[in-house]
């Protein structure tokens, strides 16, 4: 990346400080838009100006989205979509439950969970859903299709609402959390209640086991082209290989960015093979993985980093903490 091998080893003095007044549950980018959703009902859009809206009345417990809308699902049971003008709405509800995942597929498609059961609706056509054997963990579409992975105890269940066939079972013991596809399809990847990552070969259906690490990995991402996925729960940012048709089994990680302090997300550049990196303190590291590169991107003040997103073209990061500020950066 260019940017990276020219610039300064700060680029503090670039990053536009927002006064959020909460801690940050997600983010995402609606266009240029960087869409921040609070823990507690709002959703902050930050773009030449700044507009606060109240997306749902009580704590946002979920977030997704893509180029055009923020989702959002919160405990008054309620789904909501939040474009970039400040427009809002309730796009599903399911009074007296809580909405635990939310998930936008590449065609306008949604998914949500709510206790054990998962839903689906496609952006035309009739709603389905999918009763689980425990609460859902995680929610995630795969790159390419109608296709869903749900997380829950006991393994990850690949779902095709729009196929007759049963759902695929992906069986392994214990807590799944987060769920992620890789681009080309071919893994799925979960976070644990535990101190690890599972994960499945999808054309044999091989385990995946990545663990190691001395806490609970809460943010993963993998990088353009999926040679690596990217993972916090640890002093260092710790980078699984993807590359090759067997994924990381047999594989060591690559460690970059190393502190005494834990990384608590991670953020995946969507073209060139550099990630960011946050931290517990609150500094944020941009790091080239070819040759552990670092730039200084926000210096410490003390709020864990809970969430990052890249804009589209790689040009801006946002950046959300635990506490009441956040950042943008213009890269």
């Amino acid at each position: 990346m260019a940017a990276l091998s020219s610039a300064p080893s700060s680029l503090t003095s670039k990053l536009r400080p927002v006064d959020l007044g909460g801690g940050v549950a997600g983010v995402r980018f609606l266009g240029t838009t960087a869409a921040f959703a609070l823990t507690e009902r709002e959703v902050v859009l930050v773009g030449a100006e700044q507009k606060r809206v109240a997306a749902h009345r009580g704590a946002i417990l979920s977030v997704s989205g893509d180029a055009k809308r923020l989702l959002t699902g919160g405990d008054d049971g309620r789904v909501a979509a939040t474009l970039a003008d400040g427009t809002s709405e309730t796009l599903f509800e399911q009074k007296g439950r809580w909405i635990d995942q939310v998930a936008a597929g590449s065609d306008g498609a949604v998914a949500f969970s709510a206790g054990k059961t998962a839903y689906f609706q496609p952006a035309r056509g009739e709603a389905k859903s999918l009763d689980l054997p425990s609460t859902v963990g995680g929610l995630a579409f795969a790159p390419k299709g109608t296709r869903l992975a749900v997380a829950h105890y006991g393994g990850t269940t690949l779902w095709f609402p729009n196929a007759v066939a049963k759902p695929e079972l992906l069986e392994w013991k214990g807590s799944h959390r987060g769920v992620l596809w890789h681009p080309e399809g071919r893994f799925v990847v979960t976070t644990m209640q535990e101190a690890a990552l599972h994960g499945w070969r999808l054309p044999d259906g091989a385990h995946m086991r990545m663990s190691g690490y001395p806490s609970r990995v809460r943010s993963m991402a993998f990088t353009a082209g999926g040679r690596y996925l990217a993972t916090s729960g640890s002093g260092e940012a710790i980078l699984w290989p993807f590359a090759s048709k067997e994924g990381p089994m047999g594989k060591q990680p690559t460690m970059l960015a190393p502190r005494d302090v834990r990384v608590s997300a991670v953020a995946a550049h969507p073209k060139e093979e550099v990630i960011a990196c946050g931290y517990e303190d609150g500094l944020v590291l941009m790091v080239r993985i070819s040759d552990a590169a670092e730039i200084l991107l926000r210096a410490p003040d003390g709020q864990p980093v809970s969430a990052m997103a890249w804009r589209a073209d790689g040009g801006a990061l946002a950046i959300g903490t635990e506490g009441e500020t956040g950042g943008l950066l213009e890269l």
